[in-house]
Order: C-alpha cells, then structure tokens, then sequence
C-alpha cells in the first residue's frame, strides 16, 4: 500500500479521521490531497452574501456590523444574533443561549464564518455557526496562517469547517507531497506545458496568488480529463475487439413491410440515423451507438426499424426501459405501429411478421412463463421490458440487439448483465431523451458513437411555455385552471404535474407531532425554511376536483400505485376516458398521448431545467398545439424563477441541457452516486473545457493504441485502478 492510501488515523487520528470519512467521504491521504479549495479569498475581499444558495455549507468572510443579546420571551434563555455584512448585502447568525460569545464577537472584526444557510423572517442566517476571527490585534491561527496569500475554502461540512480542512491539508502537504506520484507521461505534460503534479497540489492548495492557481488548476484539469479518457478509450479498444454476428438489413422482409405501412415520411435525420445505424448492424464487430435527440423527435421510430432489421436477420431484439409505465407504453405503441406485423404466428398475424413480448416484475406467472418461452424459443423477434429482462431465467435462443432507453436510469453493469444473454456480443444502442451537451457526450459516453436527432417530424406542434407566479398574480393560477377547462371542452385531455406523491408521513413519532403542533420557529431557526412542503398528488387532485376542474374526469398517478393500477390508468388516459391525469413525473418520457394538449406544472421550481423540457414534451404531440404552464411561488428575480423563464424562452433542448448543467454542475452529472467514480470532477468543467476534453480523448486514444494495458504507464494505471471500481467499471454509469 503506497503512503497516499494510508487511512487519514495516522495523519490526523482516529476523531478527526472518523469526521473526515463521515462528513466528507475523505478516508485516505491521498483523498485529502485531491480534496480540492472551491475558491479563494483574499483579506479584505469579502464574500458576496446575495449569492449564497438555501441549505448550502459554506464559509463567507464577512465583517462583524451588529450584535444583540435578546432574552427569551416567558422563559429561560437567550438568543445572541450577530449581523455580518459584505457591505451590500447582510447574513444574521444566530447563538441560542450562548451570550458569552460577545466578549469576542465584536463589531467592526472579520472573520470567517461557516455554517449552513437556512431561512427566518426571510433573512438568510446560520444558526450557530463555526467561525475564526481574522483580527491581527487578536493574533489568531487563522489570521497567521493565511496571512499574505489567497484562503483557501473548502467544500466542508458542520462538523468540519474550511479553515480545519485546511489545517490538515497542511499536515498531509507537508509529510506526503512527496509520496506523490505522476500519472501523465512526460511528453504529454511537454507537449501541453503541464507542471508536475506534486508541484500542481502544492500550488492548488497553497497558492501565493491567482497565477499559481491558475498553472495548478491547468494541470489538474488535464488530470481528470486525460484519466476519465484513457477508461473510455480501454473500454472502447476492448468492445472493438470483440466478434459480433452481422445483421445486414434484408431487402423484403418486416422491415420493408412496416416501411411501406407508415402514414408519413420520415425526416431527413431519422433517415440519416438509420443508415449509420444499419451500417453498424452489419459490421463484424459490436455497434456500440448512443442515439439522441430532442423531445419528440422520433427516437422510438428509429430504435424499432434496427429492431425490426435485427429480425430479418434472424435474430431478435430487446427494448430496456427504467419504469413498467414506459415498458408498457413502449410495448402498446409499438404493437399499434407495428399492427398485424406484431402477430407473427398467431390467427390473423402477417406471414412476415413477429411476436412482440412483453416482461416485467409485477406481470403473473402465466403471462410471464409465456413471455418467457416465447423470448427461448425465439417466436418473440421483439421483447419489450424493465430489469425482469436481466434475470438469469430469461433466455433467447439468438439476441442481435439490445436498445436500452434512458441510459441514465442505468448502470454500465445492467446493460452488459442483458448483452451477456448472447451467444456473441450483441449490438447496442442506447437512446437517451435528454440532450446532451457534445462535451458531456463525450465525457459520459465516451464509449459510444453518438447519434443526434435534431429535427422533428412534420406535423408536431408548437408548444408554448409561461411561468404562472402563483403568488404575485393569483389571477393568473385561477386562469391556468380555465385554459385546462378550455381544452377539455374542445375535447382535448390535460396533465397536471406535481413534485410529491402526499400520502407520505414522517416516520419518526416526534417529527409526526411536531408537524401536527407546528415547530416553534425560534428554536428551530435555520432549520425552517418558511416556504411550504411541495404540492402533492392526492391534496392538488382533490383540490382540482372540488373546485376548479369540479365536473371533470380526474385520476391520480404516481409510482406508489400497483402496477396494474397504473396500468390501466395509462390506458384510460390514452383511450380518452380521463380528462385530466394528475401524476409525479412518471410521464416524464414515453408517455405518448397525442389528444392531450395542456400540461400544468406545480411548484415547477423544483423541478431541474431539462426535466422540465422533458414533462412538456408530453404536450403538443398531435395535430393541436400544446400549452406549458410552469406555476411558482418564486418571486421575480430570483435564480428559480430565472431557470422558469430560461424554459419558457426556448424550446432547444440543446440549449436548455447547458443552462442545466452550468445550474447543476458537473459533480450532479459525473459525480459518485451517478458514475461509480469516486470521486467528482473537481476541476475540469465538460461546458467550458471543451478544447482540453477533445485534445485528451485524442491522447488517450493514441496512448490506448499503443499500449492496451499500460504495462509502460505503471503510474496512470494505479490511478485508474484506485479510480474505478473493478467490479463495475462503470465510469459511465449515471443512475
């Protein structure tokens, strides 16, 4: 075991560790090195208070301005609230029964405070927050320590302040900088002008000024994208080697056939698709393809025609979804399109055709034993279904292609567990109807080809999107459930979509009482957010039917409901029996109901950005146009009503997706929980190092070439092996 996987007890011991592992998921030496600052400050450049985001940790260098000792009204105790400013903007910290803090706290001093940001009487505060005077009367560690260079903050926690972290960042700096080793071969960091990387962490943490983080911050970008890079390039090298039966598309067969019943034209990038996609069906070796596009652009058309080619070459085919809801909707849209082609051998079924089967957990035995023997034997050229596909059970007799839909929703793992169940490597695509920045394409399916469709088919309507501000303008609300009316009395149905279910209830028997009795605020300050829980299923839909929409055909779904029950919901939905469906985003994608023309969002705040565009796309997929209304209690101004207008403004998916992603940053897209990487990108950003990304992909591709195992990079090849976990390799994996 090298010095830098050594556990963090040797360095700090065995409390301070168990904070750090707890906290901040740093349990090695070498996490602590590459526990990057979030940014800097330096003395008398304050922190722009009017910045903070709600229920974030941070540390802000403020000046003290105000401090007030009050006493409790009608019982012991006091309260000591202490008013730190920017100059512009304030931020209150809030002390329960700890008066004696003023004695240090005093107006006029700076210091650094750290806490988590919470909400009273509308004014942001931290409620007993950790904090380090920076007063040079008052000779404090802080105020030595970072004395004539940049601070450095830390990404940090409760428990574990900035100014601590970097206390230890110290410590490990000082014994181990030089245990470091160096992943990047030296004609890279030549041919880029990288520094090495001891060097790079020193400057990272310890900079004198802006130059020194800027030469760290290129080096340690390079870093991550080069080492993400050469995983993609091994996983791609691997794949490409492998054999893969042929399946050329034959002239004649069901594919042809369906061609030929289609009622319009596909459109010039489906058709273009479609040719590369058949060109890598025919290959000798496995199609590894990501095809993506924006709402409404016919994905699902473009993955049937490669199933149905797949077919014709004797083969079969398999459709992955994440929910039964969009395996349902995709098993009953593609039995319509397809027609009597999908009952092949069966009484009335065309002689050209196939079965198309269905599998899903809650499915009952005789149907799912039939669904299985139909999918062994090879009568079902077509197999439609959620993660029951993956069990050891489910055989076929010669799986050519698997389609896997919303790559998001699953792991790298689960979608080789389904392409293991062919005697040779079958085909992939996978389809996403989130779009996707080229980078972050790059970055998170960097073993893929990518596809795009960016046209959509003729005939689909405009959409148009307004933010509805429930509180400014409650006329406008009672006018959304008008424009519903209006709709369903044209004969159109409606969506309404809300954030939570609401049969939900605190389990813990205190919390149950004490949202019942109502929280004394001043106890709990900035642990009370004042706005109200998210709108509900159950409650909106009953408030739906009681007042605005009273008259109206209202159901509920959501993802608690049985399976059958949402089932059949869906299928009253589509068959027009329900005219208003309020759900969660379980109809976020698939969802394909082209009678349904209104969609009113609620609390739409708290929603991201391309969910948002992915839940409207349910709308105006017919002949009539669609009608988006995003409801917010957001005041205007504020960064969630700006993420409301964004969608509003525009209808690019594209462009929308980036706006996402700068909201969300790349750790929510690349991070632990979505990659299997252990840790985020820290330093590379997938939007704005668009050149370092593509330059390293280049790189790494050579450097694969040349030496598959990296027997002559020792060094790169302990990085990626402390980086991914073997088992999984999921470096793509993003849910």
């Amino acid at each position: 075991m090298g010095a830098l996987d050594e556990p963090l007890t040797k360095l700090v011991g065995d409390r301070t560790a168990k904070v750090l592992a707890d906290s901040l998921k740093l349990r090695t030496v070498g996490d602590l090195l590459h526990h990057y600052p979030r940014r800097y400050v330096e003395r008398g450049q304050l922190t722009s208070l009017d910045e903070l985001e709600i229920d974030e940790h941070v540390t802000v260098l403020a000046r003290i301005e105000k401090v007030t000792l009050i006493p409790f009204r009608g019982r012991k105790g006091d309260r000591l609230e202490v008013v730190v400013t920017d100059g512009r903007s304030r931020l209150s910290l809030v002390f329960f029964n700890q008066g004696w803090r003023q004695k240090e706290l005093r107006s006029g001093a700076q210091g650094l405070f750290a806490g988590k940001v919470g909400v009273f009487n509308r004014t942001r505060q931290l409620v007993s927050p950790d904090y380090q005077l920076l007063d040079e009367e008052a000779g404090s560690e802080a105020a030595q320590q970072f004395a004539g260079r940049l601070i450095p903050v830390y990404g940090a926690s409760s428990q574990m302040p900035s100014w601590k972290l970097s206390i230890c960042i110290e410590t490990a700096l000082t014994k181990h900088l030089s245990d470091v080793g160096e992943p990047l071969p030296a004609d890279l960091r030549e041919r880029h002008d990288l520094i090495p990387l001891p060097e790079a962490l020193e400057l990272i943490h310890r900079p004198r000024g802006q130059a020194d983080r800027e030469r760290a911050q290129s080096r340690l970008r390079w870093d991550e994208a080069f080492v993400l890079q050469v995983a993609l390039a091994q996983r791609r090298a691997a794949d490409s080697a492998l054999p893969a039966k042929p399946r050329p598309r034959r002239a004649g067969g069901v594919l042809d056939a369906f061609d030929e019943r289609l009622p319009f034209t596909l459109t010039e990038g489906q058709q273009a698709v479609s040719t590369e996609i058949f060109a890598d069906l025919a290959g000798e070796h496995p199609m590894h393809r990501l095809l993506q596009g924006e709402v409404g652009s016919g994905k699902t058309l473009v993955a049937l025609r490669a199933m149905l080619v797949a077919v014709d070459a004797g083969g079969q085919a398999v459709l992955l979804a994440p929910t039964e809801v969009l395996a349902q909707q995709h098993h009953r849209s593609i039995v319509e399109m397809m027609g009597d082609l999908a009952e092949g051998g069966m009484l009335g079924g065309s002689d050209l055709g196939t079965k198309v089967a269905l599998l899903t957990g809650s499915m009952g035995v005789p149907a799912r034993r039939q669904a299985l023997l139909d999918m062994a034997c090879g009568d079902a050229g077509i197999a439609i279904g959620t993660h029951a596909l993956i069990e050891d059970r489910v055989q076929f007799q010669d799986l050519g292609l698997v389609v896997v839909d919303e790559q998001h929703r699953f792991g790298v793992e689960q979608r080789d567990a389904l392409r293991a169940k062919g005697e040779q490597p079958p085909h992939l695509l996978v389809m996403t109807a989130t779009p996707i920045p080229r980078t972050v394409a790059m970055t998170v399916f960097g073993d893929l080809e990518t596809s795009v469709l960016d046209q959509l088919p003729a005939g689909r309507s405009p959409i148009s999107t307004h933010v509805v501000p429930a509180v400014e303008k409650p006329n406008f609300l009672a006018r959304a459930w008008e424009r519903v009316r209006e709709e369903v009395g044209k004969g159109h149905q409606a969506y309404v979509v809300c954030p939570r279910i609401g049969d939900e209830e605190p389990a813990d028997p205190k919390k149950r009482r004490k949202a019942a009795a109502g929280a004394d605020l001043e106890d709990v300050g900035a642990d009370s957010d004042e706005r109200r829980p998210p709108l509900s299923v159950v409650e909106t839909a009953e408030m739906l039917l009681k007042g605005p929409l009273a008259g109206l055909r209202v159901e509920i779904l959501h993802g608690r409901l049985a399976p059958e029950a949402k089932d059949e919901v869906m299928r009253r939905f589509a068959g027009g029996e329900v005219d208003v469906l309020v759900a969660t985003t379980v109809i976020e994608v698939g969802v394909n109901v082209p009678n349904s023309t209104a969609m009113v969002i609620m609390d739409a705040d708290r929603f991201g950005v391309s969910q948002l565009h992915q839940l409207r796309g349910r709308v105006g997929r017919g002949s009539a146009a669609g009608l988006c209304l995003l409801v917010s209690d957001m005041p205007a101004g504020s960064a969630a009503r700006a993420r409301l207008e964004a969608v509003a403004g525009t209808l690019d998916g594209f462009q929308l997706s980036r706006i996402d992603l700068e909201q969300r940053r790349e750790g929510d897209v690349l991070g632990q929980a979505q990659s299997g990487v252990k840790s985020s990108l820290k330093v590379l950003s997938v939007l704005e190092d668009e050149e370092v990304i593509v330059t390293a992909r280049a790189e790494a591709t050579r450097l694969v070439a040349e030496d598959p195992e990296l027997a002559t990079h020792p060094e790169l090849r302990t990085v990626l092996e402390s980086l991914i976990d073997e088992d999984r390799a999921a470096y793509m994996e993003k849910g």
